[in-house]
């Protein structure tokens, strides 16, 4: 579960990177949200290996989603309001609930 939380805030990075590049227009933040794209889709990769495609994505996506919401309200400026923070909250339960309800595994190497 730690590579899918690394792997989130990485997203979480890379979302505000892309507003900070304005377009891909600042050649520094653009290269720094490349960077974090590439960080964040290596640790979901490895979080991959131990839990299921569809509870995985699901759980990278909300976490990445909530994560930058709340990160553009607080950071960026973007607009606060009860109704957004009531269903970030409610994606977050379904993050939560979605992670209780799957079984992790692991993906057992072939040895040659």
């Amino acid at each position: 579960m730690a590579w899918m939380i690394i792997g989130a805030m990485f997203e979480i990075l890379w979302a505000i990177g892309l507003k900070l590049s304005e377009g891909f227009t600042d050649p520094f933040y653009s290269v720094l949200t490349v960077i974090c794209i590439l960080i964040s889709f290596a640790f979901f990769t490895k979080a991959l290996t131990v839990v299921d495609i569809s509870t995985g994505y699901a759980i990278f996506t909300g976490i990445g989603a909530a994560g930058t919401a709340v990160a553009g309200m607080i950071l960026l400026g973007d607009a606060f309001d009860l109704k957004k923070v009531f269903f970030i909250l409610l994606l977050i339960t379904g993050v939560i609930g979605l992670k209780l309800s799957s079984e992790d595994h692991y993906v057992k190497e072939e040895v040659s």
